[in-house]
């Protein structure tokens, strides 16, 4: 057979069985059962704006994969809207979304035994749960990211979902008028597409350029843009090139590429859900990853992108200043990437790049060299102490200050936070504590994108600390540490804590610390006693069961 001994059994299995009538039914012809069978996992919904432009994409996939000689086959991936959701309940359904977005990709491309799989999605979970099925199927895959949104615009200012979130804290505050905060909210998203600065989705799909596991320049593009259907298309030939010499998602997604995913987010200032979600891909991928891994790579790899939530420009102008390849290229020369890692397409990714300039053009400030970086170490610290033993996660970059040592705003859901923060309850040098909002206490880990924003909103971004068992938005900066593990529902020291205890966050020191005698925390260790779990039915109860600490990905399979 052409393509290798999957398509060898469907095509002789189908041969012999009575389920080709089947087939029949679906428009084949005899010579069809010759051809490998591509599926295209799509992501489209109406319910973001992330992924409501991804149909024509899909159109285009099929049409494309058809004419390269394959025999294209759409199933549907669900999707959860992490801005719509966010500050609900509906938002601890986020982080499942991923475990139930990489099962359904798994179950179709393995119960239809398919040759290939294209992955197409937008909005943040998307991707590693798009990924996290690709690596367990190992069948030929690539990934084509919808793109990113195009910039609002109010009053001659870049706009994105955060300046919506953000302007909240400053209306409540007193701090900005009902007109600019009503322009904002009616101007923030201006066309299909996911969240426009260097967030969550922005940072996965690039991460996945240096991965090897999508063409290179597609990740940057606007999903209005006409580029973006050329790349799809691009990308479906390439697939089915790739079943055809049997290129599969192991021989790319090793230790070394994942390195320079990596690599490429601490270099554009990514999110700190790129930590949670690569330790799932390479638990999927079944290659050895650690929180320390990331620690080693940042202290490395120089910050080099201007981007936002912290920085000034979106993925638009990234990728009008040269995109993720320029990023790539400026990597590779300083000896930053491993340019012998496999890509999709065959060549290595040095060989990918070698029509980049080895510069950044020098009318952009988006992109920085090496010796210009905005920051000289990576921006994903890894934080320890004994509030965090088995580690938790910050972004460091932003900060007018890297070290916070106050008093403790003790909080054990995010609406009461949420309260104290908006009636002027908080003030400067406070730390709050968020906590029982981990995988299993959440369930389900919600991003807190709404409390730091309303922090932000309200001045207090570099005065106020906040730290969680839950996870953040990637487009939240201040000090802010996340992912705490052991979290407070498994009795971490973050349960023990007490309005009014100090808490140090020391970024430079890398330290999440409790300052209370070890003594007393082993004394109110005895007292605590875990709560009842939010929920005994359904897929939250399923995720609380199975889910694995935030230091392991909180992968449940």
């Amino acid at each position: 057979m052409p393509y290798n001994e999957r398509s060898k059994h469907i095509t002789e299995g189908v041969a012999r069985s009575p389920n080709r009538a089947m087939y029949y039914a679906l428009g084949y012809e005899k010579a069809d059962f010759d051809k490998p069978m591509i599926g295209i996992a799509n992501g489209h919904s109406t319910i973001t704006p992330c992924n409501a432009g991804l149909q024509p994409l899909a159109d285009v996939a099929v049409a494309a994969a058809r004419k390269a000689g394959a025999n294209p086959q759409i199933f549907g991936t669900p999707t959860i809207s992490d801005g719509m959701a966010m500050g609900t309940e509906g938002m601890k359904y986020s982080l499942i979304s991923r475990e139930v977005i990489a099962d359904c990709i798994e179950t179709c491309v393995q119960g239809q035994w398919m040759d290939g799989v294209l992955v197409l999605g937008g909005c943040d979970k998307n991707m590693p749960g798009g990924m996290m099925a690709i690596a367990r199927t190992n069948v030929p895959a690539i990934y084509v990211y919808g793109g990113t949104i195009k910039p609002g615009r109010w009053k001659g200012k870049d706009l994105s979902i955060v300046s919506s979130f953000e302007a909240v804290g400053s209306y409540m505050a007193g701090r900005m008028s009902q007109e600019d905060f009503e322009g904002i909210e009616r101007n923030a998203c201006p066309s299909t597409g996911s969240c426009g600065g260097m967030y969550t989705a922005n940072t996965m799909s690039s991460s996945f350029e240096a991965l090897g596991m999508s063409l290179l320049y597609s990740s940057t593009m606007a999903n209005p843009d006409p580029e973006k259907i050329e790349s799809t298309a691009e990308s479906a030939r390439v697939l089915v090139e790739a079943v055809k010499t049997g290129i599969k998602p192991r021989d790319i997604i090793t230790r070394k590429s994942v390195e320079n995913a990596v690599a490429l987010m601490m270099a554009t200032g990514g999110s700190t859900n790129g930590v949670l979600h690569y330790l799932a891909i390479t638990h999927a991928a079944e290659i050895e990853w650690t929180l320390d891994d990331f620690e080693r790579m940042r202290r490395k790899v120089p910050v080099i992108c201007d981007l936002k939530p912290s920085g000034s420009y979106m993925a638009v102008d990234l990728h009008r200043a040269g995109g993720i390849p320029q990023v790539l290229k400026i990597l590779l020369n300083a000896g930053l990437l491993h340019g012998d890692c496999l890509t999709i397409t065959g060549r290595t990714l040095a060989q990918e790049l070698e029509h980049v300039p080895d510069e950044p053009s020098a009318d952009q400030t988006v992109i920085r060299p090496i010796s210009e970086a905005l920051y000289k170490e990576g921006h994903l610290a890894i934080l320890k102490g004994n509030l965090a033993t088995q580690g938790a996660v910050a972004k460091i970059t932003g900060l007018k200050s890297s070290v916070i040592s106050g008093p403790a705003r003790v909080f054990d859901d995010e609406t009461s936070a949420m309260d104290a923060i908006l009636s002027d309850k908080i003030r400067p040098g406070d730390v709050l504590v968020l906590r029982y909002l981990g995988p299993k206490g959440g369930p389900g880990m919600p991003e807190m994108l709404s409390p730091t924003s309303a922090i932000i909103g309200r001045g207090l971004g570099d005065s106020v600390g906040l730290i969680t068992d839950g996870r953040f938005s990637g487009g939240t900066w201040g000090m802010v540490v996340g992912h705490v593990t052991p979290e407070a529902f498994e009795g971490g020291t973050i349960a023990l804590v007490r309005e009014g205890d100090t808490i140090t966050i020391d970024a430079k020191k890398q330290l999440l610390q409790l300052e209370v005698d070890e003594a007393e925390i082993e004394r109110r260790r005895g007292e605590w006693r875990q709560p009842p779990p939010r929920y005994i039915r359904g897929v939250l109860a399923k995720f609380a069961q199975l889910a694995r600490p935030a230091s392991e990905g909180a992968v449940t399979g």
